[in-house]
């Protein structure tokens, strides 16, 4: 091995070693914690959306909430740093993948790994906006699917996304009612504790399902009609179940599952396997 390679081996070797130090490890446990109270917040604004009150349940109605309330800004700074770090956890599993990860499975896992640090990493770049003053609305999702929508290349761009959203939101389903969000747990506690972790993850995967699935359709449904307007992010995929017969109670129990969900995050940043 030349010069160059051994130095190349030593920067590998020190990144691995700085992403698998404790203290590193304990900040991206926090990230998982940060996405929980995320998925808290919004619950709670769609419960009181559902209660007849108004607010935007998503992402953006969730990070107002928080940066509102006293010692929000050092709440926001702290998700930042737990969701920075997850990200480059993550990142750094698809760099180096771990041992019990080997053969084909490698590919999948990289995969699926890349992705999450993506979305980590969007979503801690989201609470540093929102820490420094910054806010987000629904109108820049609408703007932007009708840039996209006045092209044949958007427009396959927005189908695929869709489609692709409705895939994830079957894979979360099919997580939650089978109980294979598990696989990732180490340690889980037993007894009346561990039954009280499983259904709150069963609970909040499907929940979560449910409204990733009626997002992408939105958006399928924008897009074929080339209604921007209709593609209003997550805030409008939940308000539209109240449209539906039952809906205040459909909307009220896909609120209280996102609130089951993030409660099981939390829970999962002390036992997740990292």
């Amino acid at each position: 091995m030349g010069e160059l390679g051994r130095q190349a081996r030593k920067v590998a070797d020190g990144a691995e070693e700085a992403t698998d130090s404790k203290p590193f490890i304990l900040a991206a446990r926090a990230g998982y914690v940060a996405a929980g109270l995320l998925h808290i917040l919004i619950g709670i604004i769609a419960v009181r959306v559902a209660a007849g009150g108004s607010g935007s349940a998503d992402q953006n109605g969730a990070m107002a909430s928080l940066a509102g309330t006293p010692g929000g800004g050092i709440l926001l700074w702290a998700c930042f740093i737990g969701c920075s770090a997850l990200a480059l956890f993550l990142l750094s599993e698809v760099i180096f993948p771990p041992k019990r990860i080997s053969g084909k499975d490698k590919l999948k896992f990289r995969l699926k790994d890349g992705g999450k640090a993506v979305v980590y990493a969007a979503i801690g770049i989201a609470f540093a906006r929102y820490a420094m003053g910054g806010s987000g609305s629904s109108s820049s999702t609408q703007s932007t699917s009708a840039a996209l929508m006045a092209n044949p290349g958007g427009v396959a761009l927005l189908l695929a996304v869709g489609a692709g959203i409705f895939v994830v939101a079957g894979y979360f389903i099919y997580r939650g009612a089978t109980g294979k969000f598990e696989d990732n747990l180490n340690g889980k506690p037993s007894g009346s504790a561990g039954r009280a972790v499983t259904m709150l993850g069963t609970v909040g995967y499907v929940a979560k399902g449910i409204a990733l699935g009626v997002l992408g359709l939105l958006l399928i449904i924008a897009t074929v009609k080339n209604n921007p307007e209709e593609s209003t992010g997550l805030d409008g995929a939940l308000k539209s179940l109240q449209e539906q017969p039952f809906g205040i109670w459909i909307l009220g129990a896909v609120a209280l599952g996102l609130i089951a969900y993030g409660l099981y995050m939390i829970v999962r940043a002390r036992y997740q396997r990292m």
